[in-house]
């Protein structure tokens, strides 16, 4: 038995399979994984899968169950739970006294929610005419939601997020009757009564069985020896204790997709990229945007909600998609041959698909009967996007997708016959029906996120990354890359993601006591997370438009004897990174400041044509940082290298100088400052001592001497 090593345990559960990956927590190297079926029919549901995957293992490897240092799950069960209905009907109690009671009682009455086509979230509602409830008043109307059926209560009253004594009342009447609930507070700081509460109710509908997953795989962990705290996946890309998942299981919604970004964030290096994660019936595409993952408000059933998840898109395309034929036409998926019940005709033995001919099936009983499979001595094959691409030579020899060429053209021989065309047309007309399916989407989030695929990178995931990822590259004229263990991309996110936990408030006008406050919110909820507070970092933002101040914090588990980096660049290398993306010869970018983990360039652009006679030069900035990864990105500005000594005069000083006026009141400038290994985000407030004195939050705790950068952007 291996013993000695600090190993960190990642877990995905995905919609076929369960995958687990043991990584060395020192070196950050894949020990080993397994992969086991999901269990989503057995009686303990998805955790059987789970405490099955870490089982084997512990075992294949022959891993010391005390040598686990961390150990992190990510499910799709709730988003599973959302997509088939299986949710609780959750009462709802609204609370508000006085002419303001009035409308409390309309907004905290929610309308059903339609999950799937013919499915619905449904609620019931009581509503307390008080502002402080009494525990008899609460009891009495936990008990009518109760007698109507609701397997939880939500508690949603019209000031809970500056007081929530009223829901505390409600929700400890629930706790008296047994009955699992939730308090509107809880799950989200900011006002707007109705979408809260709706957030709240979805949270609560999927509450009781998350709750059975979460004490099965807690109880299963804890007798397989592991002592370490077991972490659950969010949304956003961070972790948190299993515990939170026992209040706040809809932070969960999309962590299988997070999970992949995490991973290959964690493994490439990448500024710009589409990230596409391809399994075997779908793939998830979600963009990545100054080496940072993109989140937006989610929204369900067409309703906005007040959960912040990544913007994940997906497609019923996967290297399982079958081949269909309607009207003498040819089409892929949505249905797999995972769904069908077949095996791929790339991955059959030698010789199996030799002599198929044509047959036409219904994967399943409600399906058109127009998707085609080979059939043989062998045995019936499906025709998939993974055989099409293994023919057309886009899967190398490494890839996880990598078949039998050979076989795969016999099971086409008579698609192509059918469509009277070679066996690589026929594998191309596959591919590109795909591509057809998944472009629009990849080129719609490069423009929502201001994305240029002709200097973005597409990263693929998952196992069936080489039979899409490379052809849709090839379509889009960018570059693509397969990331490293790419089948298990997932359960690598997931053991190597940070802690996180945001906080968000509307604040107008928010003082340097506001953010204060906000900032130790924040930290502190990191550390109720599962984060240790000595290593929790807290960055704040101001949406001056809609009075939005967020406070995001992100930790380790423990402090790392090594980080997740990978080797550092040299600055030809780094100089190249940033001459891509503005478009420009190397040789043309001034490297403007540098520190020990940024280095700043920037170049001077003048108008050109009649716009030189009225426009002004601007000077584009990329900010690259050790590993070669652009994080800032500016289309103008001006940059002040500076110290922590000197640091708030100079930002007094730029604010000075770069503070416009007009009719809309005053603008101070975008700011953001480089302090060590991050970026400080000073913009969007209209305050310039509020400024400074967050700046000064991040400055207080470092050397006179260190050096820092003040990147100051021009507006208009």
């Amino acid at each position: 038995m291996r013993t000695g090593l600090g190993i960190r345990i990642g877990i995905d559960v995905g919609g076929t399979f369960t995958d687990a990956v043991a990584i060395d927590a020192t070196s950050l190297e894949l020990i080993g994984h397994v992969k086991v079926p999901t269990t989503h029919s057995s009686p303990q549901g998805v955790a059987s899968g789970i405490i099955e995957a870490l089982q084997r293992l512990l075992a294949a490897h022959d891993l010391d169950a005390g040598d686990v240092r961390y150990i992190s799950h990510g499910t799709t069960q709730a988003t599973n739970a959302m997509l088939e209905g299986d949710v609780a009907l959750v009462g709802v109690v609204g609370i508000g006294g006085g002419l303001e009671g009035l409308r409390a009682r309309s907004q905290t009455f929610i309308k059903p929610i339609e999950l799937a086509p013919g499915t619905y979230l449904r609620s019931t509602r009581e509503f307390l005419a008080v502002s402080s409830p009494s525990a008899d008043e609460a009891e009495r109307a936990v008990r009518s939601l109760v007698a109507r059926g609701a397997g939880v209560i939500v508690a949603s009253g019209l000031y809970s997020v500056d007081d929530p004594a009223a829901e505390d009342t409600v929700i400890e009447a629930a706790r008296r009757a047994a009955i699992p609930s939730a308090a509107a507070h809880e799950i989200s700081k900011l006002y707007g009564l109705r979408t809260r509460t709706r957030t709240a109710v979805i949270n609560a509908s999927i509450l009781p069985r998350m709750i059975e997953t979460a004490n099965s795989v807690e109880s299963s962990v804890s007798a397989a020896g592991i002592t370490a705290p077991l972490m659950i996946m969010r949304g956003d890309g961070g972790v948190m204790r299993i515990d939170q998942l026992r209040r706040r299981p809809i932070l969960t919604l999309v962590s299988g997709p997070a999970a992949g970004v995490a991973g290959a964030l964690m493994y490439e290096r990448v500024s710009d990229a589409i990230f596409l994660e391809v399994g075997g019936t779908s793939v998830d595409v979600s963009a990545i945007r100054d080496g940072r993952v993109q989140v937006r408000y989610a929204t369900l059933g067409g309703h906005r909600t007040f959960l912040q998840s990544l913007d994940v898109r997906s497609i019923g395309i996967g290297g399982g998609s079958m081949v269909r034929l309607r009207n003498g036409k040819l089409d892929v998926g949505p249905r797999s041959a995972h769904i069908a019940g077949l095996g791929y005709a790339v991955y059959a033995n030698s010789g199996a698909c030799d002599g198929a001919r044509l047959v036409e099936i219904r994967p399943l009983p409600a399906d058109a009967q127009d998707y085609v499979a080979a059939e043989a001595a062998g045995g019936r094959f499906a025709l998939t996007l993974s055989c099409a691409a293994n023919i057309a030579g886009f899967v190398g020899d490494g890839d996880w997708a990598r078949g039998d060429p050979a076989t795969a053209r016999a099971a086409f021989v008579p698609l192509a016959e059918r469509l009277s065309v070679s066996v690589e047309d026929a594998a191309r007309m596959v591919i590109e029906a795909a591509i057809a399916k998944t472009r629009p989407t990849v080129e719609a989030l490069a423009a929502d996120y201001g994305l240029d695929l002709r200097r973005t990178v597409l990263v693929g995931g998952g196992g069936g990354a080489a039979a899409l990822v490379p052809a849709l590259a090839k379509s889009l004229g960018c570059e693509f890359r397969i990331a490293r263990n790419a089948h298990v991309i997932s359960p690598i996110g997931v053991a190597l993601a940070l802690v996180r936990d945001v906080i968000e408030r509307m604040i107008p006008n928010p003082t340097a006591e506001d953010i204060a406050q906000l900032r130790a919110e924040a930290e502190d909820a990191a550390v109720a997370a599962g984060a240790a507070r000595e290593s929790v970092e807290v960055d704040v933002s101001v949406d001056a438009q809609r009075n939005i101040v967020r406070a995001a914090a992100s930790g380790a588990t423990e402090l790392r004897t090594r980080d997740l980096r990978q080797a550092e660049t040299g600055e030809n290398e780094r100089r190249s990174t940033a001459a891509a993306s503005m478009r420009a010869e190397a040789a043309a970018l001034e490297l403007a400041a540098q520190t020990p983990q940024f280095s700043v360039y920037t170049m001077r652009i003048k108008p050109s044509g009649l716009l030189r006679y009225f426009g002004s030069a601007k000077d584009p900035v990329r900010v690259v940082d050790r590993e070669g990864v652009i994080r800032l990105r500016v289309p103008n500005a001006r940059i002040i290298p500076t110290t922590i000594a000197r640091a708030e005069d100079d930002l007094r000083d730029i604010l000075d100088s770069l503070t416009s006026y007009g009719d809309a009141g005053k603008m101070l400038p975008a700011l953001h400052l480089l302090l060590r290994d991050k970026i400080v985000n000073l913009s969007g407030m209209v305050d310039p001592e509020l400024v400074v004195t967050i700046a000064s939050d991040h400055l207080r705790m470092m050397a006179a001497g260190e050096p820092g950068v003040i990147v100051a952007e021009h507006r208009a």
